[in-house]
This record gives C-alpha cells, structure tokens and sequence, in this order.
C-alpha cells in the first residue's frame, strides 16, 4: 500500500474534504479520490461513504482506520528516530579504543567534544582482543583508537600522537631515583605483565627481547592500574604507557617512572575507520573534531617521568 493513500485517507476519516486535501497536497481532487478509490480495492471492502458532501467512515472504515493509525505513527516515529540519528548535532557515534586508552584519552576527547556538542551521544566499548582491527564494512563500529600497527582494505587511519612507554618499579627499589635506565637493568627482576590479548603485553616483550633477555613474568594483570597497583605492593617491576596529563590514579605517588633508553621504547597511537562504511553526519564531525585536537597538538600531554 502507498503511505500518501493511507495518509490521505486518515485525514478524510478526520474530516478533512478532498478539496482541503487538493489544495493541501498541490494534487488534483480526482487524483485522490482515485487513490482512496485504490485502497478500499487493496483492502477488499468499502471504507468511505459519501453522506451529503461529506465522506463518512463506513464500518470496515472504522476498524482499518484504528490500525492504519498505528502503523502510521509508527512510521513517523521511525522516521523521526532515523532524522534524529543523522542530525550531527543529535546522532550516536560508536568507538572502540585500547583499554588502557580508557584512562585517559578517550574521557578527553568525548568529554571536551560534548561541551561543544551536547545532544551527541557516544557509544563507547573497550577492545576485547587489541590484536584485531574491529572496523570493516560488517562493522557498526564507527571510529576505533588503536596502537596497533596493521594496515588493512578498505580503512583508513591517521597518527594522533606518539606513546613513551616507561619502566615502573616500587619506591624501595634499587634504581628508584634514577630518571632513566635501560631495560637490562632489570632483567633479573620479576616482571608484572598484561593479558595476552594487549598490544602492550607484545609491545613488553619485544623491548625485552631487543634488551636481550625474555621477562620473567611473575604475575599478570588485565589493566594499566592493576599493574601499577601490583608494582606499588613490590610484586615486581613493569613497563607501562607514560602517564598523561588528565590521568589521575591513586598508585602514581607510590611508584617511580623511569624513561627507557632502549630503542623503540614508544608507540603511536591511530585513529582509524572504514573507508568501505559510510559514516554519520555525527560521526564524521566527532572524527574531523579529534583529527583537528591533534593537528593542533593539543591531546594532553606526557607527565615528565619520576
């Protein structure tokens, strides 16, 4: 069935005249009745009757027009859902993002973006394997924040900044004090490493490796803080993302950061889409927003070590 023809036969069974409509909808006046004539066919029943110069509702009218009425509504509700969701100064914006990006550059960015424009609404989710891109055509992820460093069809990404990694180590410990060191210092020491699926845990080991030895991971931790707080307790020693400027944890005063000498010892942190998914109107506001942040140098920046 055609939306006009059941709109235009709501507004008759509210007693609208088809001139009223004709010169509403800028359609000739047998025009519309031909298209109510085509809904009592599509329906199989009379639905108006004419009583004098008015249409009145015929019994089957009367039950059709209660669902037409729903459906009706429904649809304008629909369509208003859908107006609402592409407005870009309404809409939904999903990012994914590193987990431990979650400490610090993600409450920035939507945080600062939200003063600017405040009927935007985030959809915010914590990557649960970092080793995976989760943009891509089949996605409904919009924008992902990431370390890691693979390219991949059909996305595109752009540097936001660099990340110094750093050695933590408890306040008793023999190189607290020391501004930087390498991480042979420490290879005899236990190590506090993350889960497996983060890309700082790969990040770990490889600066190791490069330092020549394999880290004698004594405990592991799911997050940044967890780690600092197992290091704070003297559980071992760790190499974590320096802190940021907005980064606020309990631990950071029972912990000593050092800066790491090895080569390598940073990351670089993208913002990726797909290219292959087209974008909200919100979306790519909140995109070219963050772009903008870091053209500008203007993401918080890295806490000077100790």
């Amino acid at each position: 069935m055609d939306v006009q023809e059941l709109r235009w036969f709501q507004q008759v069974a509210d007693g609208v005249t088809l001139t009223e409509i004709s010169d509403l909808e800028q359609v000739s006046q047998p025009g519309v009745s031909r298209a109510l004539a085509r809904l009592e066919r599509e329906v199989g029943a009379p639905l108006l009757r004419r009583s004098g110069r008015v249409l009145r509702l015929t019994h089957a009218g009367v039950v059709f027009k209660r669902h037409v009425d729903r459906a009706v509504h429904s649809l304008d509700d629909g369509l208003a859902a859908v107006q609402q969701l592409i407005d870009p100064e309404t809409g939904l914006v999903t990012v994914v993002f590193d987990r431990h990006l979650g400490t610090w550059l993600v409450p920035d960015l939507v945080g600062t973006f939200g003063r600017l424009h405040p009927e935007v609404r985030f959809d915010l989710h914590t990557k649960s394997d970092e080793s995976v891109l989760e943009i891509g055509p089949g996605s409904d992820v919009d924008l992902e924040l990431t370390t890691l460093r693979m390219s991949a069809a059909e996305v595109d990404r752009s540097q936001l900044t660099d990340e110094p990694l750093r050695l933590i180590v408890p306040p008793d410990h023999r190189l607290a004090g020391a501004p930087a060191t390498s991480l042979a210092e420490v290879a005899d020491d236990p190590f506090v490493m993350i889960r497996p699926t983060s890309l700082l845990r790969k990040a770990c080991e490889d600066l190791c490796r490069g330092a020549g030895f394999v880290p004698n991971a004594t405990l592991v931790a799911d997050d940044v803080p967890t780690m600092r707080g197992y290091v704070a307790a003297g559980l071992g020693v760790a190499v974590v993302p320096a802190l940021r400027e907005t980064t606020a944890e309990p631990l950071v005063g029972r912990l000593h950061h050092l800066d790491l000498t090895d080569p390598a010892a940073s990351r670089v942190i993208d913002l990726a889409w797909s290219t292959a998914r087209r974008m909200l109107p919100s979306a790519e506001l909140f995109r070219d927003y963050v772009l903008e942040r870091a053209r500008a140098d203007a993401l918080p920046r890295p806490l000077s070590p100790g």
